[in-house]
């Protein structure tokens, strides 16, 4: 099947998924240029390059870069340094490449060869102990970044996202076994009380949670 030109689009994007352009990761910014919702130059780590591939591909003029967004720069990595890491695991959360290493109260590191520099660490840490060191010095914008580690790092995000969704289901399941049994057994659960309809008023309630927790349960398409 031929791609869509919203696959055509992510695929000239370098997939550090920093959200700089506005949209929550490269696939929605993607979607959005393709409907023609947004502007093709908001992407500071493709560059003025990126601009160009995306102008070519969506036949749009080659704005410059919105600077509103950031600025071109070389390839950072984050790192860490272990002597001010408390080991919170908030970086690690926000790491959208799963490319921290820590479990909570423990010394985090960083794998620098998946890490796509893209900050989101460094306000989620409460002690300010993540800095960035540039890998690429005197190469910004896709003369610092590779096809195959933008591929690398969409893999890596998406796999993320699916793990995410896989949680979240487990925990809807276990959320609806517990409404359900406090649903068959409401009136045992329910203290004796003389407020009118409390029974009622709590058979709905739990139903609304179990119709959440349904919902929570359907699979979700991973754009």
């Amino acid at each position: 099947m031929h791609p869509s030109l919203a696959d055509q689009i992510d695929a000239l994007l370098p997939q550090t998924q920093c959200t700089r352009c506005g949209y929550p990761d490269c696939r929605a910014y993607a979607q959005a240029i393709a409907e023609g919702q947004t502007d093709i130059n908001r992407c500071p780590p493709g560059g003025t390059e990126g601009v160009v591939r995306l102008a070519a591909l969506t036949g749009r003029a080659a704005l410059p870069l919105d600077e509103t967004c950031g600025t071109e720069g070389p390839l950072t990595v984050a790192v860490i340094d272990e002597q001010w890491c408390i080991g919170c695991t908030l970086c690690v959360s926000a790491c959208p490449v799963d490319c921290i290493i820590g479990a909570h109260k423990q010394m985090h590191t960083v794998l620098e060869s998946v890490c796509t520099g893209c900050e989101l660490c460094l306000p989620a840490c409460p002690v300010d102990c993540i800095s960035l060191e540039v890998v690429t010095p005197g190469r910004t914008g896709w003369q610092a970044w590779t096809a195959q580690q933008a591929s690398q790092a969409r893999t890596r995000y998406l796999d993320r996202l699916q793990r995410r969704s896989s949680a979240g289901v487990r925990h809807a399941e276990q959320m609806e076994h517990k409404a359900r049994h406090k649903l068959e057994h409401l009136d045992a659960l329910t203290r004796h009380t003389e407020v009118p309809g409390e029974v009622e008023r709590k058979r709905s309630v739990i139903e609304a949670a179990l119709a959440r927790a349904r919902e929570q349960r359907l699979p979700k398409t991973v754009l």
